[in-house]
């Protein structure tokens, strides 16, 4: 496909049923149900973006997000287990228990717009900071961020409505921004991030007219609340593909704007061990997810940190702090520094420490104190972690392999593991008492 391919129709092509591979079979029942109801009300209903992307791909959508031409109040009148969200996009969120359905109302440009629907800012730099001017599909779809997002499934007639070719550059692999690449990225820098997310989930290529800026625009990510970027790293490193978004991110640059510190370890003499122990988790981050086990974000973030925390913890040392006292301290200087760039919630951020300081605490083996490491409640995690180090030669294999032995066998085997053998003391003699002289 021609990459400076026209993006720029004013109608539509029109995919009817017959010519593509959709089936209401594979879409949420709750999704129809909304999608009917706003039908039967008088309003347009579509299914858009992702969701047509992955049913195009033949791909389970992890969501269903409808477009409508019905206004957010409209949609909150029709649906009782609807609540209205958002102050930068105004968007309907439909409950049927845990499942939630997001309806938005087509967007148009800020241009020449007047009356009550006008709210629409940005900053100087051209970031949105609210978009909730309202139109019709025909203006919805150049709001869009990229073509294969682009796509609107019509509920009325079971078509495929595609104004920017992205039919074809989903059936092609390709990430192509709708509009000047640039222009789009500064409106919101997230959406660079995006198409590095869309390319590693979906193993697509970025178009070039797309990819270049990526290397150059990277500074805007500091614009960006730290909160937000909290939520799409989420999406990046524990959606099942965080090895590739990570080589993405550092080819093009904009790791260091996320974890500037663990960016600089990885940089630094250093900078082997650290990949290989970073490179590791993301592997077994991957794994898991293919195998339907949990994640965490505790555990990524620790990894990316660790290189940095290790590095002052070291230093707080050789300037006489206890091995435990400097753990701490520098968990808590480098997670007070990231925070800045990508937040990480107290409800992460406690057991992240939990993780590192036991990294000390697997130093003792012997005692009470070992038999309480098996106790805490971030033992497993931390013990995993300790197992990565020594896949980075950071840990001893003799250590592992202790406290692999320790966790395996029954509470007796453990004390007399952990309790050093003494001999039988001796029976001290009471001295004799001596007789009274007669």
């Amino acid at each position: 496909m021609n990459d400076s391919a026209d993006t720029d129709r004013e109608v539509p092509v029109i995919i009817p049923r017959p010519e593509h591979n959709i089936s209401r079979a594979n879409i949420s029942k709750n999704a129809l149900k909304v999608l009917y109801r706003l039908k039967d009300a008088g309003y347009q209903s579509f299914i858009v973006g992702g969701g047509v992307r992955d049913l195009l791909l033949g791909r389970e959508p992890k969501d269903f997000d409808i477009a409508t031409d019905a206004h957010p109040e409209e949609v909150r009148r029709l649906f009782r287990n609807c609540r209205l969200i958002g102050r930068r996009f105004r968007l309907a969120h439909v409950h049927f228990g845990r499942d939630i359905i997001e309806v938005a109302t087509f967007r148009a440009a800020p241009i020449d717009q007047v009356g009550d629907d006008h709210d629409h800012a940005t900053s100087e730099e051209g970031r949105i900071l609210r978009d909730n001017i309202y139109g019709g599909i025909d203006d919805d779809v150049w709001r869009r961020d990229f073509t294969a997002n682009g796509l609107y499934y019509n509920v009325a007639d079971f078509s495929i409505w595609d104004y920017v070719g992205g039919v074809e550059d989903v059936r092609n692999g390709v990430m192509r921004l709708i509009g000047e690449p640039a222009a789009r990225y500064r409106e919101d820098p997230v959406r660079m991030l995006r198409a590095v997310r869309f390319a590693a989930k979906l193993g697509f290529r970025i178009e070039t007219a797309t990819e270049a800026p990526l290397f150059e625009l990277g500074e805007l990510l500091r614009d960006v609340p730290a909160a937000r970027l909290f939520d799409e790293c989420l999406k990046l490193f524990l959606s099942g593909h965080a090895l590739q978004s990570f080589e993405m991110l550092r080819h093009y640059d904009m790791f260091r704007h996320l974890f500037p510190s663990a960016d600089g370890e990885l940089e630094g003499l250093d900078g082997e061990t650290v990949r290989t122990l970073v490179l590791n988790s993301l592997e077994n981050t991957d794994r898991r997810v293919a195998e339907g086990k949990t994640v965490t974000p505790t555990f990524l973030f620790a990894v990316f940190l660790w290189g940095s925390v290790s590095r002052l913890a070291a230093k707080l040392r050789d300037a006489g702090d206890a091995p435990m006292q400097a753990m701490l301290e520098a968990a808590d200087t480098v997670l007070r520094n990231q925070q800045s760039h990508v937040s990480i919630p107290r409800r992460y951020g406690v057991p992240l420490k939990d993780i590192m300081a036991l990294q000390v605490r697997f130093k003792n083996q012997h005692g009470r104190r070992a038999l309480r490491v098996l106790e805490h409640p971030s033992f497993r995690a931390a013990y995993d972690f300790m197992r990565l180090r020594a896949l980075s030669g950071e840990e001893s294999a003799e250590n592992v392999e202790f406290w692999t032995q320790l966790q395996e066998m029954d509470p007796e085997h453990r004390r007399s593991k952990v309790e050093p053998v003494r001999g039988r003391r001796r029976k001290r003699r009471r001295p004799r008492r001596k007789k009274p002289n007669a």
